[in-house]
């Protein structure tokens, strides 16, 4: 947990402090409330870095979370205080989040929750996570995901693309992409 590290001094605390501030509190409260919406469970929704490391350190309402969205994608939620069982709850979680489509970039270590390392990236998962959800029926947050808009050109169109020419290919009045050219060259 966060209280057995020694504090960082010099560049880590430096480090810890820089990604520290990237944590939003509305976003945080934003991703409680949605856990308390779907989970129908009692907890503060205070987006403060402290609340939000307890409702979330152990695991098990991540797990109940996903459970919810996708029944039995956890097989068994830990209720152990232990590290490492806390751990595997977290673990647990983070397989089925990508699973559901959360990409990898969005998760976060386990470590960043169990250790207090970096919040943010939790926020982040979770955030991800509720553009997901509506995917299986639950309420989502966040924005709204993008859907493929995929276009098909015919032979035509393709080949009436082809013989425009871009300004780009340095047809704009003698310019070029290299720039434009005042005298002589300089030779070396």
């Amino acid at each position: 947990m966060a209280n057995n590290r020694a504090t960082k001094s010099g560049f880590a605390a430096e480090a810890q402090r820089k990604i520290n501030s990237k944590y939003s509190e509305e976003l945080a409260q934003e991703c409680l409330e949605w856990v308390k919406q779907i989970t129908n469970e009692d907890f503060s929704t205070s987006g403060e870095m402290d609340n939000f490391y307890e409702v979330f350190k152990n695991g098990t309402r991540l797990c109940r979370l996903v459970n919810i969205i996708k029944p039995g994608s956890v097989k068994k939620i830990n209720e152990s205080q232990m590290a490492f069982k806390c751990m595997e709850n977290i673990n647990a979680f983070l397989d089925v989040a990508r699973s559901l489509g959360v990409p990898a970039q969005e998760t976060f270590q386990t470590v960043d929750l169990w250790e207090r390392q970096n919040l943010n990236s939790v926020v982040i998962c979770l955030q991800s996570l509720g553009r997901k959800a509506g995917n299986f029926g639950q309420p989502g947050i966040g924005p709204k995901e993008a859907e493929k808009n995929v276009r098909n050109f015919t032979e035509e169109q393709l080949k009436a693309g082809q013989g425009v020419i871009s300004l780009q290919y340095g047809s704009n009045k003698g310019a070029t992409q290299s720039g434009i050219n005042f005298g002589n060259t300089r030779h070396m």
